[in-house]
């Protein structure tokens, strides 16, 4: 059986998309002759919490844990609320503090790639240690946060083991790392970082074909695309909701706030009282006061349902009864990598997907080929309200529902044979 270690920051309890991916692989890994080895922070900084995952972590598997030093601690001496936000993710467009401010510059010029830089250098003595007295055939790392890379590469360095370097997300070219001020030495030293772990691990992951494409650009290495997928049963939901819900899970950043919708649900309010008195706007996640201040001036505050954080099963649960579930993604060439990976679960909830996103996105040829629901680029306003006027009138003669196709291929377990078979080429 080939035994690989897999460098992961996220892991439960962890919460939010970023532990499912590895989480998942480690879950089928065995079912196809791969022995998994799990490398995490002992006291780990996550924003969000759900020990349902727990549940989920196969038994007798070793998890090999070393303490992380994180700046977010000494951070929140500052400010709480701040530093939460940050490392959330959460960076608003404006109204920025002094303060935020100056969080943002030294997040984004002192520890660079990220705020767990400081992991690298025990991490690698640790992991070199453990490696001297129990083989290991590959070692796989996982980010962001991309300092994990560079555990990576040193180690695929000292050892020569081969390495697979797993991007969630893109890099250099992800949306929010230009919001973190960086100097132009700092940008040339991610750059710098970034290449060289591209052009020294012996197989690059990706989560999206325009990802690929990308770092084709800057690397030889031969590069795979395994997307995010579900780990859920599909079927119909056993009863769905009364009111005509439209649901979003996950977070709604304040650059990811579809005005354009909340004014579409806004005229559709105004124009038919049956839909006024049938529509609920569901939220689940974490959501910015920016979308919420926007929400409230379309006159949808009435209408809105703000979950806030929930536990992953019961966002399944959620999509499951929903009327229509809601992707929506920031209008940005730079997000046209990203398919998020609540998308695969809600192809598997069996619920029409409305989809919002900027032009060439990788989401939209997934949701056509599969027949799960519709996507917009941010210009078809008045496409998107006939869509949903439609799909009322569906769900007024309870025919709202889709015939998907080809879903079953982005099932977790398929997805890691997918990647079993790459793991035994490296």
């Amino acid at each position: 059986m080939k035994k690989v270690l897999i460098i992961t920051y996220y892991w439960p309890p962890a919460g939010g998309p970023g532990v499912q991916r590895w989480l998942k692989f480690v879950k089928y890994l065995r079912d196809f002759d791969i022995e998994p080895i799990v490398y995490v922070p002992e006291n780990p900084h996550y924003p969000l919490q759900d020990k349902s995952l727990e549940i989920e972590v196969p038994e007798n598997i070793t998890i090999l844990k070393l303490p992380i030093k994180e700046p977010y601690g000494l951070a929140k001496l500052f400010s709480k609320n701040k530093t939460k936000k940050i490392s959330s993710g959460i960076i608003t467009n404006n109204k920025q503090g002094f303060l935020e401010k100056c969080l943002l510059w030294i997040r984004g010029n002192f520890f660079i790639p990220d705020a767990r830089v400081g992991w690298v250098k025990p991490s690698v003595r640790y992991l070199k240690s453990y490696l001297e007295s129990n083989p290991i055939d590959v070692i796989i790392s996982s980010g962001p946060p991309h300092s994990l890379h560079l555990i990576g590469l040193e180690l695929k360095k000292e050892t020569g083991i081969p390495w697979v370097a797993d991007f969630r997300d893109p890099w250099t070219s992800i949306g929010y790392h230009k919001k973190l001020k960086l100097s132009k030495h700092s940008q040339k030293k991610h750059k710098r970082l970034e290449s060289k772990v591209l052009q020294t691990c012996d197989t690059i992951l990706v989560t999206s074909p325009l990802t690929k494409r990308q770092f084709e650009t800057i690397t030889d290495t031969p590069i795979e695309v395994i997307t995010n997928g579900y780990d859920i049963e599909i079927s119909p939901a056993e009863e769905l909701d009364i009111e005509f819900t439209i649901s979003h899970i996950g977070s709604l950043l304040s650059e990811r706030n579809p005005e354009i919708l909340w004014k579409v649900f806004s005229e559709l309010i105004s124009e038919n009282k049956e839909f006024a008195s049938k529509f609920k706007l569901q939220l689940a996640g974490t959501v910015s006061d920016d979308v919420l201040l926007s929400i409230k001036k379309n006159g949808l505050k009435n209408h809105l349902k703000n979950f806030g954080y929930i536990s992953h099963q019961e966002a399944v649960n959620l999509q499951k009864k929903s009327q229509v579930l809601l992707l929506i993604e920031i209008d940005s060439i730079d997000t046209r990598v990203i398919i998020p990976g609540k998308l695969f679960e809600y192809m598997a909830s069996n619920r029409p997907i409305l989809a919002l996103g900027p032009k060439e996105s990788d989401v939209e040829p997934l949701i056509d080929s599969t027949k799960t629901g519709e996507y917009f680029d941010y210009s078809k306003e008045k496409e998107i309200k006939k869509l949903i006027s439609d799909w009322f009138n569906d769900y007024k003669n309870n025919k709202l529902m889709i015939h998907s196709q080809g879903v079953t291929e982005f099932s977790r377990k398929k997805l890691t044979k997918k990647l079993a078979e790459v793991l035994k080429t490296v």
